[in-house]
């Protein structure tokens, strides 16, 4: 039977890290078989909840912006399914976002015992909420063929704003988990960035009603683009081009930033946790 030895020297493990990432890749795969199995384990309605909360969601932002704001889509799309399809997006940010923030600290006991890089951990929480959304897949699917609408030509390009929303979660758990170590008031910020985001994002409402002269700066929120682009991908609506190209922009910043910090402060991860 091969086994595989791995020797620590003094700046080895600075030189290999990248490396490494591909060594330990079987981790990714256990640390998110893991995650999945107790968030779900002992629980009444298991991954039914996946499908709960947008739905639940969807509800309420039709019932306040549609029915009593009288807020309209730009298409002749329905607003429910207008909303349900921006809140796949956001539900895999928010959810990605608030788990892996925390993913260092739940994991202290193998941080503070086992060399491996810990950017693991929390693209590990990111890669476990791919599964929620994929769930949620399951209803949209129910809600586009009983609105009897099928996506056009532009689902091809679906996949590649999933992996916009994965980068952009990516580097913003990074940032905050690594903070989180830290300085552990974070984990009690994270939810109220993520209920103050929910609102400021264009889910319960289309970006096109922003007037011209904000739009620029409305769409310095990455997950603009992102939503943009899902409804673009699923319902044929007009996307938003100059709110795409910022979004990639800061998403690329982002993650840059992500990374540079967290690596910055990796070394001391053992000694604060």
């Amino acid at each position: 039977m091969n086994s595989e030895t791995i020797i620590i020297t003094p700046h080895t493990t600075e030189k290999n890290y990248w490396r490494d990432l591909w060594r330990f890749r079987e981790l990714f795969y256990i640390l998110s078989w893991r995650d999945i199995k107790v968030r779900y384990k002992q629980t009444v309605i298991g991954a039914t909840w996946a499908v709960i909360r947008p739905l639940l969601t969807t509800i309420v932002f039709t019932v306040v912006f549609n029915k009593v704001a009288k807020l309209e889509p730009p298409t002749a799309v329905p607003y429910a399914l207008m909303v349900f399809v921006a809140m796949l997006p956001w539900q895999f940010f928010s959810n990605a976002l608030s788990e892996a923030s925390n993913s260092l600290v739940g994991n202290a006991n193998l941080i503070s015992k086992v060399y491996f890089p810990r950017m693991i951990v929390p693209a590990s929480a990111v890669i476990t909420s791919l599964v929620d959304l994929a769930i949620s897949f399951g209803i949209l699917v129910v809600l586009l063929l009983s609105y009897w609408y099928f996506p056009g030509w532009q689902i091809l390009f679906l996949p590649l704003f999933i992996l916009l929303a994965f980068i952009i979660a990516f580097g913003s758990g990074l940032f905050i988990t690594a903070l989180n170590v830290k300085y552990r008031d974070f984990r009690y910020i994270i939810p109220f960035i993520i209920q103050f985001g929910l609102y400021i994002t264009p889910v319960g409402f289309s970006s096109s009603i922003i007037p011209g002269k904000w739009k620029i700066w409305y769409a310095l929120n990455p997950m603009v683009g992102v939503i943009d682009g899902f409804r673009w991908c699923i319902l044929s609506e007009p996307l938003q081009v100059n709110n795409l190209l910022i979004s990639i922009g800061i998403a690329i910043i982002v993650l840059f930033i992500g990374v540079r910090y967290f690596r910055s402060t990796e070394k001391s991860f053992a000694d604060h946790i």
